[in-house]
């Protein structure tokens, strides 16, 4: 079944501006820079310790151009989709088909490193609107080559991500699709009444999926929202991240029990963006 949140892709106009923000933002540099001459894009990837951040931006003629330029007009840039992995894609899909959905075929993906020549290779599902609920989302299973991973990672760079979160009208359809057709643990279903609303968190590759749900009559619809990223050393990567422009809001007690956040108010293409330190005693 899906055993990752593979990977996080956001949509920008200027790839080297929005790598230039997330560089300093993440305090590493891009692992791979690429493009896709068939789906008419070009792309720059973080890689961290549980996923891997997508840039991807508009570059000619293509379905993938048309996706980035539609979402932009439609939305502006930032989060575009995410993409769920699994170690056996045919597996996934037969699974998915006894559960009575229509899917198409599996196809191949392919991409060379601009900088190096270095390649990849995995097979691509893409889902229909039943499963996707108007979130864009496909599933992925890499079985040639790697991304390279950081280098020189300090006590103030981003190491991993947090959580990932996503809002929805419909709770009961989005836990039939992600836990029931997908096979994602759901660790939490809780309702917490101050915020009037209903909370589902999702548990894989040591990511949550947190679900803010609140339901409506409107047709069943799933959106990406915001990130929360892992730090090691809040109080040094505050201190990194303001000495080099970053506006952040003040260190503080997180929501959950020994943790220490703070709120990223630029550099991010407008993604609300959380950086969080799990305190040990």
């Amino acid at each position: 079944m899906i055993n990752k949140v593979d990977h996080i892709i956001v949509a920008v106009k200027d790839l080297s501006e929005a790598e230039e923000s997330f560089s300093i933002l993440f305090g590493s540099r891009p692992v791979w820079r690429g493009e896709h001459p068939e789906l008419g894009t070009v792309n720059s990837i973080f890689n961290f310790d549980n996923i891997y951040f997508e840039l991807l931006a508009s570059n000619g003629e293509g379905l993938g151009a048309q996706f980035i330029e539609q979402t932009i007009k439609n939305d502006g840039e930032g989060l575009a989709g995410i993409v769920l992995g699994t170690n056996n894609l045919e597996s996934l899909r037969e699974n998915i088909l006894s559960n009575g959905y229509e899917l198409g075929t599996i196809s191949r993906g392919h991409a060379e490193d601009t900088e190096n020549g270095s390649t990849r290779g995995w097979q691509n599902l893409f889902l229909p609107e039943e499963l996707t609920r108007g979130l864009f989302s496909f599933l992925i299973q890499h079985d040639q080559g790697s991304l390279p991973l950081n280098e020189n990672i300090s006590d103030s760079s981003i190491g991993k991500l947090d959580h990932v979160v996503i809002n929805t009208n419909d709770p009961e359809g989005l836990i039939e699709v992600y836990r029931d057709t997908f096979g994602i643990r759901l660790a939490l279903d809780q309702t917490v009444e101050k915020w009037g609303g209903r909370m589902l968190f999702f548990r894989l590759n040591k990511t949550t999926i947190e679900v803010i749900a609140k339901e409506d009559d409107q047709k069943p619809r799933d959106s990406l929202w915001g990130m929360a990223w892992e730090v090691k050393n809040i109080e040094k990567t505050h201190k990194r991240l303001s000495e080099a422009g970053v506006i952040l809001t003040d260190i503080k007690d997180g929501r959950k029990p020994n943790t220490l956040v703070t709120t990223v108010k630029s550099h991010t293409l407008n993604i609300p963006t959380l950086l969080i330190e799990h305190l040990s005693f």
